[in-house]
């Protein structure tokens, strides 16, 4: 049995309404919060400061962060909060501003309420923070001992967030199940929270396939829809569960390891986290023979526009050196791409993106 599992499921409180932040004041006030560090971006603002209310009572300074989830602007924040003497820390913004507050706030051991602006990732909902260095190469992701205070998802702000973060979101949630099934079918025995993990992703994997493209149109159009929250809370909610259920045991393998891979070249900072991951899951697939698996997906690439080729990441296999950069990141100790393949190496990882492009091509691969 899964002895080792530590359950953090999600935050305290959730909510996803319209004027959803009109009684943030009360809430915190209940908490017995007097002051308050709003870490924000400036576009993240943007389109927060109509929804957020005037705190009359709470005393509140705003900071804008830097723009990566780094040891250093982690460092800020803290300094930040320290010296005003704030009693929790509100994050505003995407997954990297919302990792930020959570690992600032969890080393000073203060309250944190997350108020997404994107729906990219589970960001929002896990007690986990992906540290990246100032150029925007993955460093390594720290698991918190606490979960976030609050969440709060207000409709209005994420109808004016912009699709290709959808999409990317949509694209690193495909990868709970694909990553969790994977290493789900390598343990002999499941505790009832791996099996309730397990069955996160699952749902994970139905409902984007079922609701992801009319949930992008109806972002397009400006209308909040069923499909649309379906796939919102999905790509935040059902996804942040696997990691929260499952732990160590279903959070991330193969897909996210080629992402970790991936950060290193420049040719790729054009794309967006989930849009990394979505490749990913190709290559793991790949690496596990999975063919007719990839062959089923690739329709549905297409009509969601997440990247399959090479040249969608901004290479092509002439590129030998990056891709072999790419494959040595990938492998390095400590990838959760071990779990997977204990015998990986940086020339199955190189092999297997080739691979991939002769499969899109429709020729069969050689593993050998």
């Amino acid at each position: 049995m899964n002895t080792l599992l530590e359950v953090r499921s999600g935050p305290a409180y959730y909510a996803c309404k319209a004027n959803v932040l009109e009684n943030l004041e009360v809430k915190l006030s209940r908490g017995n919060i007097r002051k308050v560090l709003v870490i924000h971006g400036r576009k993240s603002w943007e389109v927060t400061e109509p929804f957020f209310p005037s705190l009359e009572n709470i005393e509140t300074i705003f900071f804008t962060y830097g723009g990566e989830c780094s040891d250093p602007e982690i460092d800020r924040v803290k300094k930040a909060a320290l010296e005003h003497g704030a009693d929790a820390l509100i994050g505003i913004g995407g997954g990297k501003l919302l990792d930020l507050a959570k690992s600032a706030g969890n080393s000073l051991q203060k309250e944190i309420i997350l108020i997404p602006t994107l729906a990219s990732t589970c960001a929002a909902w896990t007690p986990l923070s992906v540290i990246y260095d100032d150029n925007g190469s993955y460093v390594r992701y720290d698991i918190h001992e606490k979960s976030t205070w609050m969440l709060l998802i207000e409709p209005g702000i994420l109808l004016n967030s912009p699709i290709n973060y959808l999409r990317a979101g949509i694209g690193d949630t495909l990868a709970k199940w694909y990553e969790g099934n994977a290493l789900a079918e390598k343990l002999a025995t499941k505790s009832v929270c791996i099996e309730l993990a397990h069955l996160a992703a699952r749902q994970c994997q139905e409902v984007l396939l079922t609701y992801g493209e009319e949930a992008l149109a109806d972002l397009e159009k400006g209308k909040w829809t069923d499909a649309l929250q379906r796939v919102i809370e999905t790509n935040i909610i059902t996804s942040g569960l696997v990691g929260g259920f499952g732990g160590q045991y279903l959070r991330i393998a193969g897909a996210h390891s080629i992402h970790n891979g991936m950060t290193s070249i420049t040719q790729s900072h054009h794309l967006l986290h989930g849009e990394k991951v979505a490749y990913g899951i190709l290559v793991q697939l790949v690496l596990e023979g999975k063919f007719s698996e990839i062959k089923q997906l690739l329709p549905i690439y297409r009509v969601l526009k997440l990247p399959m080729t090479l040249l969608d990441i901004g290479l092509t296999v002439k590129h030998k050196a990056e891709l072999q950069q790419i494959a040595a990141h990938s492998v390095k100790e400590g990838e959760d791409i071990h779990l997977l393949f204990p015998d990986i190496n940086k020339e199955k990882v190189a092999a297997a993106m080739e691979n991939l492009e002769i499969l899109i091509n429709h020729a069969s691969p050689s593993m050998d």
